[in-house]
Formats: C-alpha cells, sequence, structure tokens
C-alpha cells in the first residue's frame, strides 16, 4: 500500500452537512495514511461550470499521482457513467457530465474506464444519491493507494467523454467576444478569455454602458470603481475594488463579455 498521496476533493455540499465528512472516513478506512486536501466543498449546487473552473485552476499546483475526486452531480443515480482519468501526472475521479472538461482542455488523458468493479466501492449495492461516499471516495482512495486504473472497470474512447457547452472565444484583429465562466466569492467576474490573448496590447472591457481600461491591480481603480485585469488564475477578470462586480453589473455565468484591442 503506497503512503502519503494526495487525494483531493471538490463538491457542491458545503460544510453544514456530514456529506464531506463522511467521504473522508471511507477514505480513511480504504488508506488512513493519504493526505486529503479540501479544494472547496462551496461549489454553488449544482453548478458543473463552476466545478470545471475551480478544479481546471487547481490542477496544476498538485504533485505527480495526486488524485482529484469531484462530485458535483446533479445527474447521481441516472444513467451518467461514473469515470475515472489517468493523465500524465494524475488521476481524476468523478461523474461524466463534463466537469473535468476543463483539465481535459490542457492535458491529455492517457486511458479513460467507466467505474464497473464493485470490488472497490463502498457497498455493491451504492445509494441513488451519494455517489461520492460509494463509489467516487473509495475508488480515489485505492487508486491513491496504488491499485490500477484498469483494474477499476471498462475502458471506454474518451472522445465520448462530455464536454460542457461553454461558448468559445471569438478572436478579430479589434476584439475578443467571450463569456464569464466563474464568479468567485467576492463577485469578481471571471472570463474566458485568457491572458494570452491581450499581454502586451492596450485593450479595454464593455460592459454595458462602461468601457473600462486594462488595469494592473484592484487599486488601480478608486474605491468601489470597477477595473478589469488579469487575474493570478490567467484570465481576464472583471472586478470592483473594495465591492462586488457581480452585484454591481447583475451578470451571472455565461454572460457575454467584450474585450476591444487597441494595440
Amino acid at each position: 500500500m503506497q503512503e502519503n498521496k494526495i487525494v483531493t476533493l471538490l463538491s457542491d455540499f458545503g460544510l453544514r452537512d456530514v456529506y464531506v465528512g463522511v467521504m473522508k472516513g471511507v477514505i480513511a478506512q480504504i488508506n488512513p495514511q493519504l493526505r486529503v486536501v479540501d479544494l472547496t466543498h462551496q461549489i454553488p449546487p449544482q453548478n458543473i461550470v463552476a466545478a470545471r473552473f475551480s478544479l481546471m485552476n487547481a490542477y496544476p499546483y498538485f504533485p505527480e499521482g495526486t488524485v482529484h475526486v469531484a462530485v458535483v452531480d446533479p445527474g447521481v443515480g441516472s444513467h451518467r457513467k461514473a469515470i475515472a482519468i489517468q493523465l500524465d501526472s494524475g488521476f481524476l475521479v468523478g461523474p461524466d457530465n463534463g466537469l473535468f472538461s476543463g483539465i481535459l482542455s490542457q492535458t491529455r488523458e492517457i486511458a479513460v474506464v467507466e467505474l464497473t468493479n464493485p470490488q472497490y466501492w463502498q457497498t455493491s449495492a451504492p445509494s441513488s444519491t451519494f455517489h461520492g461516499r460509494d463509489i467516487f471516495a473509495p475508488v480515489g482512495a485505492h487508486l491513491a493507494s496504488g491499485v490500477p486504473l484498469e483494474e477499476l472497470g471498462e475502458k471506454f474512447d474518451p472522445i465520448t467523454l462530455v464536454q460542457l457547452a461553454l461558448p468559445k472565444t471569438k478572436v478579430t484583429a479589434v476584439d475578443i467576444v467571450g463569456c464569464i465562466q466563474y464568479i468567485d466569492y467576492f463577485g469578481n467576474l471571471i472570463t474566458n478569455i485568457a491572458a494570452a490573448e491581450v499581454q502586451g496590447k492596450t485593450w479595454s472591457v464593455v460592459v454595458g454602458n462602461e468601457v473600462l481600461l486594462g488595469s494592473q491591480t484592484y487599486s488601480d481603480g478608486q474605491l468601489g470603481e470597477l477595473v478589469a485585469l488579469i487575474g493570478s488564475h490567467g484570465w481576464v477578470e472583471i472586478a470592483v475594488n473594495g465591492g462586488s462586480a457581480q452585484s454591481r453589473l447583475q451578470l451571472d455565468w455565461g454572460a457575454a463579455v467584450e474585450i476591444r484591442l487597441m494595440g
């Protein structure tokens, strides 16, 4: 049994109920030496787009061999697949509903299996409402303990994996049109427009009647003013110095955002 491997957990379970603690208990039963890291359990309920972004941005900061268990699963108990994916530097475990599509847009998968082997589940008769406890957490623990991916179930073609229908950016010589792909705790509106699209250029974000010249820091605007900048995650974001851009602009996931390029 391998020791000191990391299993991360991401979910929309919140922290009021025992669901997260139960998943950790299942992992500890299988291998108490595993290190469990909570990425977040405050994903808005059933918001797969938010889960996709959060996992995509956390993944690069973990060591090789880390197992990421993600459970934002509005289709739990339905015909959606339970899967595990092997990547060059780690593993993903969770539902096949698109929440892994952000990572897979940046990292090549090596193999994908449907989790059909109940030997590695908590029970051979899993609950129809809590696959995090009965399938995903135990599979993640077994993977981190050295069980080969192919032991967990049947391989299938990665091309059939569910992809989220997040609008792609449209780039011309004078503008870029993207959308809001995440809204963080501070109300910052994070777009799907990458830093590389605007670096070295003068640019502004057009939001309603507002035109926000690209800035470097939140404090480039006066307290309470809107600013546009590149966030630490590497995407263009809209913020309010000392406030919430979401509350100010009343924008939500998927809302269109335009960037004008001025050289």
